[in-house]
């Protein structure tokens, strides 16, 4: 069923904390997709709407907040509403912004316990909505360290808040972990994001690793589900989309600074894997809201 779906491969680099979207719009025009990160979502005046997550579907209310898992399928469409102004805050952060361990660790656990109820959705309760609310306007004005520990802050109390509900069936199939559980994936993936914009090769990756290209070639697709030449164009664009939004650095420019020797190369898969142009990603993020980077 993903292979029909957008994989929505986000700006948020691995030098960044977390990445928050705040916007006003008339209606819902983004296809049901999923990604990598986790995404908090609060959205306000938008009753009628529907939202879906993984096999869930159902039409929302005045005011809610959710928090999707990884590549958990999502998104929200304006079917019933009435098309008045809607606001909405999307927040989304790596799976290891919090480290495996720390997550272990006893005052983590209603986190913890979170994160792996959120591989299914949650849809927090009117009350706690209503309660977070104020928070997560003002952290659209935050900057820095104190704005991580807010976040941090507001995860926590979320995760023991009363009357969540989880959306999508038990059954649905996402088997998604929070970590790579592996030094050898996490010693390539720091070497692929330290090394995206040169020409990177399956073969010294296998060295790295101490493997033969066969043999990594299936390591690697079994921890990350992905191929290795998958992986890292999906960096590439990921840092592509960063350049796109925060410079005014042409799309040849851009294309070259992330690893792609071939625009025509760069704007084909770039189509392929966002479902629009370099250049329609770049109008759509600059028109329709305020992006902050942490």
């Amino acid at each position: 069923m993903k292979s029909k779906i957008l994989r929505e491969i986000t700006p948020l680099t691995q030098s960044d904390c977390f990445t928050l979207f705040s916007r006003e719009k008339r209606d819902f025009d983004f296809p049901l997709h999923y990604h990598d990160e986790f995404e908090l979502n609060f959205i306000q005046y938008a009753s009628g709407a529907k939202r879906i997550i993984g096999d869930h579907i159902e039409e929302i209310e005045e005011l809610e907040l959710v928090l999707v898992g990884p590549n958990l399928q999502h998104g929200w469409f304006t079917h019933k509403h009435d098309g008045d102004i809607m606001k909405e805050i999307t927040i989304q952060f790596h799976r290891d912004l919090f480290d495996e361990k720390f997550l272990q660790r006893n005052q983590m656990s209603f986190i913890r316990n979170m994160f792996e109820r959120s591989l299914r959705g949650i849809l927090f309760s009117q009350e706690t909505t209503r309660q977070i609310m104020p928070r997560l306007i003002k952290l659209s004005q935050q900057q820095g360290f104190d704005s991580v520990l807010e976040l941090m802050s507001i995860l926590h109390d979320l995760s023991t808040s009363r009357n969540m509900r989880i959306l999508s069936d038990a059954t649905f199939g996402n088997v998604e972990s929070f970590s790579y559980n592996s030094r050898r994936v996490e010693k390539i993936m720091n070497y692929l994001n330290a090394n995206f914009d040169k020409n990177v090769s399956l073969g010294e990756a296998a060295k790295l690793a101490s493997m033969t290209e066969v043999a990594f070639s299936r390591f690697f697709k079994a921890r990350i589900g992905k191929t290795f030449v998958d992986t890292l164009i999906e960096i590439r664009l990921g840092h592509a989309s960063r350049l796109l939004i925060d410079t005014t650095h042409t799309v040849n420019e851009i294309a070259y600074k992330c690893g792609f020797n071939n625009i025509s190369n760069f704007n084909r898969i770039f189509k392929k894997k966002k479902d629009c142009t370099p250049k329609e990603f770049r109008m759509a993020y600059t028109a329709s809201g305020t992006r902050t980077f942490i």
